[in-house]
């Protein structure tokens, strides 16, 4: 089978199903750990927070699962669904703007447990980053292009303030970044064939005050 063929053949799955089979793929970790084997429909979707028929119908993209009365098999499910969302290795991803909250990313242990390693991070006083003695090297925003090509990382992680957010995706979209997760507090704008994931953090806030009496 070409490239051209595999390509066809792959199953198009819709963003929120994505989105769902992460949250199975954490769940069913969980399970695992825990030297669970098998696992019901209805207490899967339970710990997902999903209704069974949305579980079975989101686990319809990537296989058949499970045998009646008997449940899914964890080991298995895990090793489907980290396949179809190409965790097999670690991603490279690199951050950009290593300020307060930058640099509170870069000190999260959480992303190698879920299939990304953060390899590098960048920023315009990269000197006073340093400082912080973080793991993970940091260098002058001007290296970006050079980095992102040398080890063929497709993930960036956005944390730069909102004037030069802009400029700073269309640099990462130059030069191949095709994912990326914007802290900064703006809209972006990038072509059909790049996903931005948004995290407002003050947003968020204020969903939940709607619901504080």
């Amino acid at each position: 089978m070409d490239a051209e063929t595999e390509r066809s053949d792959k199953v198009d799955i819709p963003k929120k199903a994505i989105y769902r089979l992460s949250i199975y793929h954490r769940c069913l970790q969980k399970l695992k750990d825990n030297g669970q084997a098998t696992v019901s429909s209805t207490t899967l979707a339970k710990a997902a927070g999903v209704k069974p028929a949305q579980l079975r119908k989101d686990l319809g993209y990537i296989g058949q699962f499970g045998t009646r009365g008997l449940g899914y098999p964890v080991g298995v499910m895990l090793a489907t669904i980290r396949e179809a969302l190409g965790r097999e290795h670690l991603q490279p991803v690199i951050l950009v703007g290593a300020g307060n909250l930058g640099s509170a990313l870069l000190r999260y242990h959480g992303f190698q447990k879920e299939g990304f390693e953060v390899v590098a991070a960048f920023d315009a006083q990269p000197e006073v980053a340093r400082a912080r003695e973080f793991k993970i090297p940091v260098h002058d925003v001007s290296e970006l292009e050079e980095f992102v090509i040398a080890h063929e990382v497709k993930l960036a992680i956005l944390c730069v303030p909102i004037g030069p957010a802009q400029e700073v995706v269309n640099r990462l979209v130059s030069c191949g970044i095709q994912g990326i997760l914007n802290f900064s507090p703006i809209m972006l704008e990038v072509p059909v064939n790049v996903t931005v994931n948004n995290v407002d953090l003050a947003l968020e806030l204020e969903h939940l005050g709607y619901f504080i009496r």
